[in-house]
């Protein structure tokens, strides 16, 4: 061990080292920069780029959303993923043991914990869902398709019904179901939507109404946690691997649909109608809302995520390059799914004779109801809906890899002994069966009343104060001075000035302004036509508050442990770094982070602090030079 450390040190990480050996033998790195930055991209590109984006789009002015879109874009989504990417990559450790940096706020990690916890849960139902479809297309003619299956009901009118009915050669046939036919476009049930309802979910009428685990949709979750598990069952060293495939495959998947659906009759209205500007909707302050706010939840801020993959970059990695990149790339992908998106609901609109708005959709609705039925009009429908129904869960499992690796990441870090590094698959595989256990609820028949409870409430505003009081913590009680020389004695350079007046101003403000959109444009949520009781949206706001109310209990615990003889002088103690904080490497440890007692042959040259806390704690003597030395693998 001491010659691998001594070769370590001499080797040295420097901005111009070439080497592949990992830096930190504790934790690991990333085999290569690539891998790091197919990670991330799969993290930040998900099932919201797919199912929301291109609604919100055509519902805010459609081609004039992209404005305030990409203004958010610069000025708070890039600002944000560069700030977390960072401050991951500077102290090599995940969502907990950053915080470091001032110990008071490390309930900031623990709501992101929680966040990824809910996350985690629900999103992994979504891509077993999306397994079950997958799996439910091969075959010959789509089950969604037709009207003609036990579970279907009476007001079932296929697409496919309509175009025998339209199609018909004899005017008097046509002018007997006319009818029928305004019944069918007005009024129809879809065969996919009761597919969707009636047999997939076999829906319950209320979220109190458990009913029964749909027991394929429970064979699909473990499948989807299997698979999960499996990619990450050596960490970042596995899942480095996988994301070769699961993050650029997806891109494949679009072009193949993209190129299908701007050939057919109708794409054309469908991508206008997707694109159209309507310049008067830019003076609604609703449009910056959802521009802002769809600028911050699709790249993963406040998750914890981006802190966790960036920890295991070496330390000189160009953060900063990887952060403009990652962040672009998200936000172009959602651009280029609305085309997908739109070319093919336009031509199912076109086949219908509606307008466009009136097959438009989002969330499950696009993923499980729209976008299928739409499928079943092209030839050859199996195949593309297995494009799509595979595309859908890979988007899921890059994000949910990150999820999964966020939590264990913490837990490891935060133990910190040898014992659970090197037992580190178990961690994964624990938390692997608790998600599995824990999203069982959810595959029951009221399984989707949940789910969607967990997504309006579980990840909303609370993101939003979680990112607040980072920034705030970071630039104004840590100190922007501070946080700028750190990034410098790392990448080789400060931010740039605009990166520093957006987080110390424009980035804060920006995130105010998302938290009270939310507030003011808060409805209760419903579902179809169900409204949820008072109790449900009860247990949603208890969820929002279980991951923020972390925060002012882990200040008060951290003041009432720290030392001083007044409330003001705890509170500086508990807001100033621990002595550990800074790089994990000792090689790396320079300037102000230089150790002021040379380190002994045990400490090994690496950093890796047990007990942060025990750092606070006033040195003196002989007793505490063992503890200093306790504290380092």
């Amino acid at each position: 061990m001491v010659g691998k450390g001594a070769k370590g040190m001499l080797n040295g990480a420097v901005p111009s080292e070439a080497t592949k050996k990992d830096q930190n033998l504790t934790r690991g790195n990333w085999g290569n920069q690539i891998e790091f930055v197919l990670t991330s991209v799969g993290y930040a590109v998900g099932l919201g780029n797919v199912w929301r984006f291109p609604y919100l789009c055509y519902r805010n002015g459609g081609g004039a959303f992209m404005f305030p879109y990409f203004i958010m874009l610069i000025f708070c989504g890039i600002p944000l993923f560069f700030m977390e990417l960072s401050f991951g990559q500077f102290a090599s450790q995940g969502c907990l043991g950053v915080w470091r940096i001032s110990p008071m706020f490390k309930g900031v990690g623990y709501g992101m914990m929680v966040v990824s916890t809910y996350i985690g849960i629900y999103y992994n139902v979504v891509i077993c869902i999306a397994f079950y479809y997958f799996f439910s297309s091969m075959t010959h003619v789509l089950p969604w398709a037709y009207c003609n299956n036990p579970w279907n009901t009476a007001d079932c009118a296929g697409v496919l019904d309509a175009a025998n009915l339209t199609n018909g050669s004899q005017s008097t046939a046509l002018s007997s179901n006319l009818s029928q036919l305004f019944n069918y476009t007005l009024h129809r049930t879809s065969p996919s939507e009761e597919y969707w309802r009636l047999y997939v979910l076999k829906l319950s009428d209320d979220i109190g109404n458990f009913g029964e685990v749909r027991l394929p949709l429970l064979g699909c979750l473990g499948v989807s946690w299997v698979v999960v598990f499996l990619c990450l069952i050596r960490g970042v060293k596995s899942s480095g691997k996988v994301v070769y495939f699961t993050a650029t495959f997806p891109y494949v998947v679009l072009t193949i649909l993209f190129v299908r659906g701007v050939t057919l009759e109708g794409a054309f209205t469908g991508i206008m109608y997707y694109l159209t500007p309507q310049w008067d909707k830019i003076l609604e302050a609703k449009v910056w809302g959802d521009a802002a706010s769809q600028i911050f939840y699709s790249l993963g801020c406040a998750w914890g995520g981006l802190i966790t993959m960036a920890s295991y970059n070496k330390f000189h990695n160009n953060c900063y390059r990887d952060s403009v990149i990652i962040s672009i790339t998200n936000c172009a992908t959602s651009v280029y799914a609305g085309f997908v998106i739109f070319s093919i609901l336009g031509f199912m609109a076109n086949h219908l004779g509606v307008d466009v708005s009136r097959v438009a959709d989002h969330g499950p609705g696009l993923a499980f109801v729209a976008y299928p039925e739409a499928l079943t009009l092209l030839p050859i429908s199996p195949l593309w809906s297995l494009l799509f129904f595979f595309m859908l869960i890979l988007l899921g499992l890059g994000t949910q890899f990150c999820l999964l690796e966020t939590l264990v990441t913490a837990i490891v870090d935060e133990v910190g002994n040898e014992w659970i590094l090197q037992k580190k698959t178990y961690v994964t595989l624990g938390v692997a069966v608790a998600g599995f256990l824990l999203g069982i609820p959810l595959t029951s028949q009221a399984g989707i009343y949940w789910l969607l409870l967990m997504d309006n409430y579980a990840a909303s505003f609370s993101l939003v104060v979680i990112s607040c009081i980072m920034c705030v913590s970071i630039m104004y009680i840590y100190g922007h001075r501070n946080y700028f020389q750190d990034i410098q004695m790392m990448l080789g350079f400060p931010p740039p000035l605009f990166f520093q007046i957006c987080w110390r101003f424009v980035s804060p403000a920006i995130i105010f302004f998302i938290l009270i959109f939310t507030v003011i444009q808060y409805r209760p949520i419903t579902y179809n036509h169900y409204q949820y009781p008072g109790w449900a949206v009860a247990i949603g706001f208890l969820m929002a508050l279980s991951s923020v109310i972390c925060i002012p209990l882990y200040a008060l615990f951290q003041l009432c442990r720290t030392d001083g003889d007044t409330l003001l002088q705890r509170l500086k103690n508990a807001t100033k770094p621990s002595r550990d904080w800074g790089p994990a490497l000792l090689e790396h440890r320079t300037g102000r982070y230089a150790p002021t007692t040379a380190p002994s042959p045990e400490d090994g040259f690496e950093v890796q602090p047990l007990h942060p806390d025990k750092a606070q704690i006033p040195i003196v003597g002989s007793n505490g030079s063992s503890r200093l030395q306790d504290s380092r693998i």
